[in-house]
């Protein structure tokens, strides 16, 4: 039993550190925005909306889930800013 929390602990801390990155991934985005380049607005106002809610989620269920706070706070601020960005 033991050997499986381990994985898991394992596997949310991998899954973690990716949506970090795919958040970060944003930023050349807001960059090219920033340069008359803009992108599509859609895509990172829904994972603005969709980070929104799971922050949400974890902060607020029984026993807060600080992995997913804290996996998706960056896509509530990069993607937000992605978004507002991309508006011309």
């Amino acid at each position: 039993m033991q050997e499986e929390t381990k994985v898991i602990r394992i596997i949310g801390r991998l899954a973690s550190v990716m949506s970090v990155l795919m958040y970060v991934s944003y930023i050349p985005q807001i960059i090219s925005n920033l340069h008359g380049n803009y992108g599509d607005p859609i895509q990172p106002l829904v994972a603005g909306v969709n980070c929104t809610i799971w922050v949400i989620y974890g902060y607020f269920k029984a026993d807060r889930d600080w992995p997913i706070i804290m996996a998706n706070i960056p896509g509530v601020f990069l993607g937000f800013f992605t978004f507002y960005t991309a508006l011309h």
